[in-house]
């Protein structure tokens, strides 16, 4: 049973494999394959494969175990499968015949049978043989597999008989057929199978194995095995077709003759190569070994099976090639980098062209060397070259080899780096010469394209040189140049006319009417015109100047670090010593407040990012301010934060302010609703006057992503919530900062919490009094111009350069004391100086003595500065004007010098002030004897100033309606109310920005009342009665009076009444009465309603009250004006400077005024400014117009554009600024006649502009006139369709179609060919589309005369100015048929094109009006030398517009298409307020316009303003 259930044993098979064999004389030297064959097939891996195995052995060899004394060996056994799944094990014998390496004969062996018979013997039998393996082996058995021959016999089952078909070693191959022969016979004898091995088929003779298979096919049933041991061809299928032949149940196996079986062979090493150098390819650090490698790899099928096939060898072979191709790479790359750094060191080494133009390579490497940068660029190794260093693997070091300049790649790169310095050196010379060609080129304006300016310069040799990208470059430096330039003229400007600024309220925004007027005034000057094409620049210009007349630090002086406020803090801190107390700190000492407590309050984490800056700026929670170091302790308060800050509040932690960080409209707002909770709940419950008092700080944070367009509206609303909280307002400081914060922002926010707890601690003492003034005699303010050319150290020599010069108190870093005798007593003297911008709040609100003005005599807008700060200094303080400049000589040489001093000198004879002069050369005018005068006048007149002084204190505490600083948020608020508090009485900041009664943003509610002028600058449209809204008029200084208001304006602020007289005297006698239309005021009313800014015959003048005469002055027609000081009933109490107009009870007591009335030269600049601006009329017309009159006419700039700053360009067709008011133009005729006469001049017969020629050669169709190019049937010329055709079929949809030019010589080239051969093809001469549209172009210019005719160009302007847009173009319509015939036909196919063309505008971005702009000079052939014909380019650009946009309309009998564009192609509405709605989406720049908020916000969006 356990037999049964035995595995059979597979079937073992004895294969002995023949052939020749012997001395080298039987069979040459080297054997027929056996041994080969044998290996390969037991041992069929390349690493197992020997190719050698000799037959020559020692005796020693011989006898040992492998061999054993037999001339067979025993090569081991294989295991091997069928195809039908049947295992047998084959054992393996080679019979051969070893020969004695002393005798070269056999070995002796106990079989001494010849090999014939010897080799067909099937029984063999050697006790304990060793298997065989390679030649090695022998002697060295016990280092290799030692496995014995099974039973130490074996009998033979069948015969592999080897047959070498190669060329042979010595060896006639004859001579083994005939041994093979023999061999043959002797084995057939023994009945066993038998296969012909023909061996080493890979060096096969063709004809020997014709002979095997000749030999073979005579036998029968031989089998011919074609093989190649070296290949592994067919090795194993010998044996296996061998073994069929004993165990005939096995399936046959089919004989592949060699070439398919080698192909096949080969094509599974080169499928195992492929994959094998793939994986090699993972491997990419040179530096990588093959033991590393290999061990990584062991396990890999790919590597398997490609050592199984080629061997451990080839593939250690292919992975070194492998390993020195990346080596080679990573060098070529070094090198490549090298190559590639060497321009940047040669610019650095061997950047001066005039030093090395010349010098050849080598040189230059001499050069080099000896440069102090050299060894920062290059290395020098000690061994070279540097490819075969160590240097290749120092990868950081990025310094070049030095030998590698050697090679020609570097030769050639230095050659490049001549020439591009040469090429640059030229580029420099044309860019700077094409620069100065722009220089002289005087009509480029401002702001002006460079589209507008090519076709100037197109022909200038520099342009020509320079790339299209340098000419664009220079440029727009040549642009920034001239922008910059004009931008400081246009400031300096400004600061000329300061008086049109300085009278400005303080506490509101300018009115529409002043806002008027300063554009007016401003108009009339090159300065204001040189910016008309950067209209929204110059209108920020404007408004920031306004602003910085509105809040005037020196943090927003426009002046920057030359601000004299700074500069003089700099020199006196460095200058006076600090004896008694310190000046660094505002609060040195002042208080024991060591520590700070803060509130941080902010919205989506901006109070934790404001918090993590002030820490980032702190050490261990200690800032250091001023010189003292605080203790800081933050609280940051989230919006999403449940708890109100008074919860937050404990016995603890008692916050000393409170930091409101905003970056949006929506941060702001809860900022706003926060802080009104806090003031609601500290007013219910009253827990702590500290905390109604609390301190709070608005802080704007910095816009660091991009410069946001809301930056403005965040600063008017922030400041505007500043104002009615009374708080300070920390703005974003100028220039470009990383962080959202910067630190002068913490440190002014920090300094403002300090100042409010001191002063609610009372730490420090209230406004001085007189007595408290004790210490100082008198107090003189000296103020100078921000920005003049002199120096501070100047202006303060008199007083530092004495002896009795002192510091003043601490915390008055402007400030300094002087100890001089005058009259009798020694006298102590305060002298402050200040900037005129600082000046103001000191002139209005504290006590003093008198005033030093100091001017440059070089600088107008010095002078103008003065005018305006003196026009409103109150007469009786005494003031000495200073004028400063080098010498005594420059008033002789100079004129602008002369008028300045001169204008000086007559201002201080007129005001009778004192008038001197500081020269820098001089020494003598520096010595403090030069104020002495002045010192002595202003003590005589000390009692009547401080005396003034005090009863307008006492005037001002008594009516605080008209206080100088704006109300509370309480007072007349109606937007919003804060719960009333008995301590919410916080004193206002000194200087508000904008008032409580005057928005720039107004409410929805109250947009009908306003409307926008064609720039978008809004202006009110009043319809209130005369006697309405008293309370709304705070305004301190009028502003100029508008000309016959249809009604009076509401916001307009009272006038003083000495200049109300002036110009009613300057009216004349007998005004006339007002209309009966507004019913006249009772008399103890007038004032009440009529001290407005309005035409003299509104006014209700009182009877009965004496006119006392104050001044003379003259006006410019030199009619004497009496300025009276009338005497009038006051019901509010109010007067500009805070003085009452109440009836004095003593009549002859003389009131203070101001220096604007006693001066003729002040009075009459602003009168002039008033003139200016009312020049459509005479002084007489101004205030005398009746009521019909006015209804016909035109508003000034409420109503009439013409009459506001706009650019009359802007309006196109549809523009209404372009309209005329026949009424109007009658009375200007009317107004000037003068200038009528001076136009009678014999007039020149103006000659049609004629463009000079561009083409450069005689053609006979180019140029020629257009009735000769066309034909009744081909009515269009023949050029103009073919470019036309060849643009609508390629390039229609090509970006900048028109506007691109293309290639000049193009543009020729096609003309040229045209003039030779009219057929010629467009698309044959492969132009690009631009180049054709130039062409095209270029035919309408080279015209005798232009499409449009110039005939018709008036026509078509009139047309241009109706109003009604259908009318408008059925008027043009009618025109357009006036064109000769051939003319229309060539302007209707062209205009239809461009129709075509702006249809695409999306893709070719060309819209009609881009189109219109590019064409319209080359239709109607502008004259751009006529400065007449310049001021209306624009209308002329907007009639070809209409053109291509109406085209259906005017040539097709279509409808009119609304035009995409509202500005230039709308017309107005019939109703003018509605004009608002198609305005807003006008997108103007920053900073704030209020057009731009009023389209964007609500006039309150935080609901408590």
């Amino acid at each position: 049973m356990m037999a049964k259930n035995k595995e059979p044993r597979p079937p073992s098979y004895a294969v002995s494999v023949v052939g020749l064999s012997g001395t080298e004389k039987d069979k040459g030297n080297c054997g027929v394959g056996k041994s080969c064959l044998c290996n390969r097939f037991v041992r069929s891996k390349a690493d197992e494969y020997y190719p050698e195995h000799t037959s020559v052995l020692s005796t020693i060899d011989f006898g040992g175990r492998v061999v054993n004394n037999d001339h067979f060996l025993y090569w081991g056994d294989v295991a091997q499968s069928g195809e039908d799944g049947i295992e047998c094990r084959i054992h393996v014998i080679e019979q051969t015949e070893f020969i004695d390496d002393q005798t070269f004969l056999p070995h002796r062996s106990t079989n001494l049978q010849p090999y014939i018979k010897r080799a067909a013997a099937s029984k063999l039998q050697s006790a304990e043989k060793l298997m065989y393996i390679c030649t090695d082996q022998l002697g060295l058995e016990q280092d290799f597999e030692q496995k014995q021959m099974p039973e130490g016999k074996l009998n033979i089952d069948g015969f592999l008989l080897c047959i070498d078909v190669s060329q042979g070693c010595n060896r006639k191959f004859d001579d083994q057929l005939k041994f093979v022969n023999n061999l043959y016979i002797q084995l057939s004898k023994s009945k066993k199978p038998i296969i012909i091995a023909a061996t080493k088929c890979d060096e096969c003779v063709d004809h020997y194995l014709r002979e095997v298979q000749a030999f073979a096919s005579n036998k029968k049933n031989l089998v011919v095995v074609e093989t190649s041991a070296r290949f592994n061809v067919n090795v194993e299928t010998c044996f296996t077709a061998l073994v069929q032949m004993m165990d005939k149940t096995r399936g046959k196996p089919k004989i592949i003759p060699y070439l398919d079986a080698y192909k096949t062979q080969r094509q599974l090493v080169v499928t195992a190569t492929d994959k094998f150098e793939k994986l090699v390819q993972t491997v990419r650090d040179y530096h990588a070994t093959w033991k590393t490698v290999s061990n990584k790899l062991k396990n890999h099928p790919d590597y398997e099976e490609y050592i199984n096939l080629e061997g451990t060898k080839k593939a250690k072979n292919t992975f070194s090639k492998h390993i020195e191709q990346l080596k080679q790479e990573h060098i070529r790359k070094r090198k490549e980098e090298y190559i590639n750094a060497l321009p940047r060191a040669l610019n650095t080494l061997l950047s001066n062209l005039d030093e090395i133009e010349l010098l050849s390579w080598s040189e230059a490497l001499k050069v080099m060397e000896k440069r102090p940068d050299f060894q920062s660029c290059f290395v020098v190794l000690e061994k070279t070259p540097w490819d075969e260093t160590d240097h290749i693997d120092k990868v950081n070091d990025r310094r070049i080899p030095f030998d590698l300049l050697n090679t020609l790649e570097a030769e050639k790169v230095y050659q490049n780096h001549v020439q591009h310095l040469i090429s640059e050196k030229r580029r420099v010379e044309m860019k700077e010469k094409f620069k100065k060609t722009l220089e002289k080129i005087q009509f480029i304006s401002p702001g002006q394209p460079w589209e507008e300016v090519i076709c100037f310069v197109v022909e200038d040799e520099a342009f020509k040189y320079i790339t299209d990208g340098d000419s664009k470059e220079v440029y727009a430096r040549h642009q920034r140049e001239i922008v910059e330039k004009a931008k400081e003229e246009f400031q300096e400007m400004l600061f000329e006319h300061s008086e049109l600024f300085y009278d400005l309220d303080l506490n509101a925004t300018p009115s529409t009417d002043k806002m008027s007027e300063i554009h007016a005034v401003l108009s009339e000057e090159p300065r204001y015109k040189a910016l008309q094409k950067l209209a929204p620049d110059r209108e920020s210009l404007l408004l920031k100047h306004i602003g910085f007349v509105y809040h005037p630090t020196k943090e927003t002086c426009l002046s920057g670090q030359n601000c004299m406020d700074i500069k003089v803090e700099e020199l006196l801190a460095n200058s006076l010593l600090q004896q008694d107390h310190g000046r660094s700190n505002l609060y040195h000492d002042s208080a024991n407040i060591d520590k700070i407590n803060l509130f941080i309050l902010g919205k989506d984490g901006l109070a934790q990012e404001l918090a993590n800056e002030i820490r980032t700026q702190s050490t261990d929670d200690e800032y250091a301010l001023d010189g003292k170091i605080y203790e800081l302790d933050l609280r940051p308060v989230d919006a999403k934060s449940p708890y109100l800050l008074t919860q937050l509040w404990t016995s603890a932690f008692k916050p000393h302010g409170c930091f409101c960080v905003f970056n949006s409209i929506e941060s702001l707002t809860f900022i706003g609703e926060c802080i009104a909770k806090i003031r609601a709940e500290a007013s219910q419950i009253r827990r702590d006057r500290y905390m109604a008092n609390l301190s709070f700080t608005l802080i704007l944070a910095n816009q660091r992503d991009s410069v946001s367009k809301n930056l403005p509206i965040l600063r008017h609303q922030g400041q505007q919530l500043a104002n009615k909280l009374q708080c300070p307002f920390v703005d974003v400081p100028a220039g470009t900062y990383p962080r959202k914060f910067n630190e002068a922002q913490i440190k002014q926010a920090l300094r403002g919490v300090l100042e409010a707890v001191k002063h609610n601690f009372d730490v420090v003492s209230p406004v001085p009094t007189i007595k408290d003034l004790s210490e100082a005699d008198l107090r003189i303010v000296m103020c100078a111009m921000c920005g003049d050319p002199f120096s501070v150290d100047l202006i303060l020599s008199p007083f530092l350069d004495s002896h009795s010069c002192s510091a003043a108190q601490a915390g008055q870093n402007n400030s300094l004391m002087l100890d001089k005798i005058i009259g009798e007593k020694r006298r102590r003297i305060q002298i402050t100086i200040l900037s005129y911008h600082s000046s103001i709040g000191v002139r209005k609100d504290e006590l003093v003595h008198g005033y030093i003005l100091v001017y440059s005599a070089k600088r107008k807008a010095s002078m103008g500065m003065l005018r305006a700060f003196l026009s409103e200094v109150q007469d009786t303080i005494p003031v000495q004007l200073v004028a400063v400049t080098d010498s005594q000589a420059d008033f002789f040489e100079n004129e602008a010098i002369k008028e300045l001093m001169t204008e000086g000198e007559h201002i201080a004879t007129e005001i009778t002030a004192k008038f001197t002069a500081l020269y820098s050369l001089s020494q003598y005018h520096r010595q403090t004897e030069v104020f002495t005068l002045f010192f002595s006048d202003v003590l005589e007149k000390k009692s009547m100033i401080e005396s003034s002084y005090m009863s307008d204190s006492t005037r001002e505490s008594t009516h605080t309606s008209e206080d100088v600083f704006p109300r509370s948020p309480r007072g007349g608020s109606l937007d919003y109310n804060y719960p009333d508090s008995e301590d919410d009485a916080e004193g206002p900041p000194p200087y508000s920005p904008i008032g409580d009664d005057v928005r720039l943003l107004p409410a929805p509610s109250d947009r009908s009342k306003y409307r926008l002028d064609l720039e978008g600058n809004e202006y009110p449209v009043h319809s209130t009665p005369i006697n309405c809204h008293d309370h709304e008029r705070n305004h301190k200084v009028p502003p100029p009076i508008k000309p016959k208001p249809l009604v009076p304006r509401t916001n307009v602020k009272k006038l003083d009444p000495n200049l109300l007289k002036t110009i009613e005297a300057g009216i004349g006698k007998n005004p006339r009465k007002q209309p009966s239309r507004v019913p006249a005021a009772p008399p103890e009313d007038s004032e009440q309603s009529d001290n407005y800014a309005e035409p003299i015959d509104t006014i209700y003048k009182h009877k009965g009250f004496a006119d006392d005469i104050y001044a003379v002055p003259e006006d410019s027609q030199n009619r004497i004006i009496k300025v009276r000081n009338s005497i009038v009933i006051n019901t509010q109490g109010e007067e500009e400077n805070g003085f009452s107009d109440r009836v004095s009870k003593s009549h002859g007591e003389r009131r203070p005024s101001k220096y604007k009335y006693k001066s003729k030269t002040l009075f009459s600049k602003a009168k002039s400014y008033y003139r200016r601006t009312h020049s459509d009329a005479s002084d007489d017309e101004a205030f005398t117009t009746s009521k019909g009159k006015r209804k016909g006419r035109h508003r000034g700039s409420e109503e009439d554009p013409l009459l506001s700053p706009v650019e009359t360009w802007k309006g196109g067709i549809d523009n209404p600024a372009i309209t005329s008011d026949q009424e109007l133009d009658e009375k200007k005729m009317k107004k000037k006649p003068h200038k009528v006469k001076e136009d009678k001049k014999p007039k020149k017969k103006t000659k049609t502009f004629n463009p000079p020629i561009r083409r450069n050669w005689e053609s006979n169709y180019f140029g020629m006139p257009l009735q000769d190019l066309v034909t009744p049937e081909k009515p269009i010329p023949l050029f103009v369709e073919k470019c036309v055709q060849f643009i609508e079929d390629t390039g229609l949809c090509t970006e900048g179609l028109y506007r691109v030019s293309g290639n000049k010589t193009d543009q020729d080239n096609i003309q040229k060919q045209f003039d030779q051969d009219h057929n010629i093809s467009l698309e044959s001469m492969g132009v690009t589309v631009n180049a054709v549209a130039g062409a095209l172009k270029a035919f309408f210019a080279d015209l005798p005369d232009p499409l449009v005719p110039y005939s018709l160009h008036q026509e078509l302007l009139e047309t241009s100015k109706i109003m009604d847009k259908t009318e408008r173009l059925h008027e043009l319509k009618e025109i357009v048929k006036k064109f000769h015939p051939v003319n229309y036909d060539v302007f209707r196919y062209i205009i239809t094109h461009l129709n075509r063309v702006s249809q695409q505008y999306k893709t070719n971005y060309m819209t009609a009006d881009n189109l219109s702009i590019c064409f319209w000079p080359t239709l109607m052939r502008p004259d751009f030398e006529n400065r007449e014909f310049l001021s209306t380019t624009k209308i002329h650009q907007s009639v070809i517009e209409t053109f291509i946009q109406q085209c259906q309309f005017f040539f097709y009998n279509g409808e009119i298409v609304e035009a995409p564009n509202p500005v230039a192609c709308q017309p107005p509405p019939s109703n003018p307020v509605q004009m608002v709605e198609p305005m807003v989406p006008l997108q103007l720049p920053p900073p704030l316009q209020p057009q731009l908020i009023q389209s964007q916000l609500p006039a309150d969006p935080l609901g408590i303003i």
